[in-house]
């Protein structure tokens, strides 16, 4: 049998063989548990060439497991690494944008929000208002719902914009795997190419693009996402 030591367990989680000075412990296995006197589990033991660890020291009696202790220790890192890794680490990620940000920028921007929703973490979006650009805080709050409206499919609104300073927030929480569905705006595109598609003669439909595709700014933009606004979940 394996002799004790201390530098084997630098925390003293566990005692081990002689350490256990109680006058009788119950030993677990596979088959079973029983309580026996301390010494004759000590006795088994060393006839297996393990070591008697004291796994639940406040249980009447205390609980043992006869096992190489080296092997325990192992399996106790295993298992912590394990559950560690099935925390999800959930981070908040930040996405900036100015009142007038242009198309190409917004469409990158909005990318890497939908990476960041697919990976789980949050999406705090914002518009910075530099100096008098205060003035365009409705353009910046259409541009808010416009990215919440085309992150429907990937991310539910905690928080609606609002202004804060010189800088309004909007607040996304990833949806859960395996509940995304598609935007009702993206449902209704599709069925229009859908249509299209079997009838030629209706691409015409096709010229009026959905209000999400358009540019923030246009008049029709703020009025169909004034509507999205109106849809949304009032705050808490």
């Amino acid at each position: 049998m394996k002799q004790d030591n201390r530098k084997q367990n630098p925390k003293n989680q566990y005692r081990i063989n002689e350490q256990i000075r109680v006058r009788e412990v119950r030993v677990v296995s596979d088959d079973g548990s029983s309580v026996m006197p301390t010494k004759q589990a000590l006795d088994i033991a060393r006839q297996r060439g393990e070591d008697l660890v004291e796994i639940s020291p406040n249980a009447q009696p205390p609980v043992c497991r006869i096992i190489d202790y080296s092997k325990f220790l192992y399996q106790q890192k295993k298992k912590a690494k394990e559950m560690k890794q099935k925390q999800v680490k959930v981070e908040v990620k930040e996405i900036r944008f100015g009142p007038q940000t242009d198309e190409h920028d917004y469409n990158f921007k909005l990318k890497h929000a939908k990476e960041f929703l697919e990976e789980g973490n949050k999406v705090r979006a914002y518009v910075f208002f530099r100096g008098r650009s205060i003035l365009f805080k409705e353009q910046g709050e259409v541009l808010l719902l416009r990215f919440a409206n085309d992150l429907e499919d990937y991310g539910k609104v905690e928080q609606m914009p609002r202004l804060e300073g010189k800088k309004m927030f909007l607040f996304l929480a990833p949806k859960k795997a395996g509940q995304a569905k598609k935007s009702q705006q993206r449902q209704d595109r599709e069925r229009r190419e859908a249509e299209a598609n079997a009838n030629p003669n209706a691409n015409d439909n096709l010229n009026e693009e959905p209000i999400s595709d358009g540019l923030a700014a246009s008049a029709k933009g703020i009025d169909a996402l004034a509507q999205l606004k109106a849809n949304l979940p009032e705050e808490e």
